[in-house]
């Protein structure tokens, strides 16, 4: 696959970040940015513009041809190992930069040899040592997201040094101030795909304060979002019950619609129609196939022996919010899966594995299997396993033993940018009161999760492995919440579906309430046993 030029300038900035010893504050500095608004950009959630470029090949001394040639050209040339393609001094002077902004004069800077050895990942810009089918990159989100964490600076509690005084020029006549949302000519236009370039462009922010930040989320995508709802209200003459009848009617065509926005540009091109593994099928038009995805049915024995003698307890019921959406975050393959017999757990990758687990010997805690009772082998998704060597690597039981795995390159992050989009999308119809587009939001993540088998309500996608994949991330999600319940000492008492715990103690001392992903909210308070 041949990359980007946007792609190949990241890996361009990430290198010589890592060869200078410079942190992302001081390229944001350089390039009259802020420091989040460089992360975002490196992390492919904003885009590099030309503009930046030319900053950014003045901030390093280097010519833009020069920049754009990838790391290993770029980093060449700014230690002087390497020819570069056209002499420095032909990089525009002081004062003609786009933007009004002033070159940077270049600056020795020692060499890294430590951060050498490790090459940027693809999706944040850090360092890292891993890679996935021969890119660097992390190997989850949360390695991204440690990785960006220990590059943010601490503010210094010292005054700034003084920027380096430039040689005396004439005054130049100001230039006129920017409109805040004129659109920008071909020529200035981002290194973007027509797709999401479709953001809206911000207003022009004060030469004394950095520019706002964007949203989380691509803003093209939640604008085609929301634009689906004004498009069936406007269809409906404002009829809300008829504008919610549209939508959930269109829900699946229009959710892999915006999953293929979301894909424009992507590094990855996932397989839509592979051949379906014979674990894969139905056994029957109505029947099911030989994965098992541990959905959760589990009361406590101990709890309910005790009111049963008439102990009294006052339990809560709490709500996992959007669950399916959630689980979005597993890890998917990417292509075919193929047979792999080596019995180790290759985290690069994912897919479906015939096991035979750990026996489970915690009595007030629910086997992350499920309510599964027959013992030996059976064939479970990668969320499963990761969750079960997860609980192996904390000492709740052995490892599961794997006996042949169908696997194909996986990454996290295939349907990042869509969960982001419905996320933001969902998190605004809350604030606003705003049921219609809640349930429109509710309607296609879940239908998504639900149609990627051989559903044929779903024409566009058939991954069997993705549908088994996510809903069990989502039953792990509610494990993982359920054992957070336990370590922090309270109890658990029933834990069942997708969304549903119920436990005895402070819960608020664990989750934050409310009714945004990382929340929970609930459902009822109720007492279990006491005198009959």
């Amino acid at each position: 696959m041949v990359m980007g030029t946007e792609e190949l300038l990241r890996l361009t900035v990430a290198a010589l970040m890592a060869r200078t010893g410079e942190r992302q504050n001081v390229v944001a500095e350089a390039l009259g940015l802020s420091q989040a608004q460089v992360s975002r950009k490196q992390a492919a959630r904003q885009h590099w513009s030309l503009e930046d470029v030319d900053g950014l090949a003045a901030h390093y001394g280097l010519h833009v041809l020069d920049l754009l040639a990838g790391p290993t050209h770029a980093v060449g040339v700014l230690h002087g190992s390497i020819p570069p393609l056209r002499p420095v001094d032909v990089v525009a002077p002081p004062g003609e930069l786009p933007g009004g902004r002033a070159q940077q004069l270049p600056v020795q800077r020692p060499v890294t040899p430590a951060l050498a050895m490790a090459l940027p990942c693809v999706l944040c810009g850090q360092p890292c040592t891993d890679d996935v089918d021969g890119f660097p990159q992390h190997l989850s989100a949360e390695e991204c997201a440690a990785a960006i964490a220990a590059a943010t600076p601490v503010p210094p509690a010292t005054a700034p040094v003084p920027a380096p005084q430039q040689p005396a020029a004439a005054p130049l006549p100001p230039a006129p101030a920017p409109e805040p949302h004129a659109p920008q000519p071909p020529a200035e236009a981002e290194l973007t795909t027509p797709v999401e370039s479709a953001a809206p462009v911000e207003p022009a922010a004060p030469p004394a304060g950095p520019r706002a930040p964007r949203a989380y989320a691509s803003g093209s995508l939640v604008d085609q979002i929301t634009g689906r709802v004004y498009e069936a209200l406007a269809e409906c003459s404002g009829d809300l019950e008829a504008a919610q009848a549209v939508l959930l009617t269109s829900a699946i065509p229009d959710v892999m619609t915006f999953f293929k926005a979301s894909r424009v540009g992507g590094r990855y091109e996932h397989s839509e129609f592979p051949p379906t593994a014979e674990v894969l099928r139905k056994r029957s038009q109505k029947g099911a196939d030989e994965i098992w995805e541990g959905r959760p049915k589990w009361r406590n024995p101990h709890i309910f022996k005790a009111a049963k003698a008439g102990t009294e307890f006052e339990v809560t019921a709490l709500d996992m919010n959007a669950a399916y959406l959630s689980a979005f975050k597993a890890w998917l393959p990417i292509g075919q899966l193929r047979e792999d017999t080596s019995g180790v757990h290759d985290r690069k990758k994912a897919g479906v594995h015939l096991i035979t687990p750990a026996e489970w010997e915690h009595t007030d805690l629910p086997n992350p299997l499920g309510n599964r009772m027959e013992p030996g082998e059976l064939w479970v998704s990668e969320s499963t396993l990761r969750l079960l060597l997860d609980c192996a690597r904390d000492d709740l039981a052995d490892a599961p033993t794997i006996h042949r795995s169908l696997v194909s390159g996986g990454t996290e992050v295939l349907l990042e940018k869509l969960r982001r989009a419905l996320a933001e999308v969902r998190k605004t119809a809350l604030a606003e009161g705003d049921e219609l587009t809640v349930n429109y939001v509710k309607s296609m993540y879940s239908k998504l999760v639900s149609t990627l088998g051989e559903s044929t309500a779903n024409r566009d996608m058939r991954r069997p492995d993705w549908m088994h994949i996510m809903r069990a991330k989502a039953f792990a999600n509610l494990w993982m919440k359920a054992n957070k319940i336990h370590k922090a000492g309270l109890q658990v008492v029933e834990i069942s579906g997708t969304d549903e715990l119920h436990v005895i103690g402070d819960w608020r001392t664990v989750f934050s309430e409310g009714r945004d992903l990382n929340q929970v909210k609930e459902k009822q308070t109720y007492t279990l046993g006491g005198k009959r």
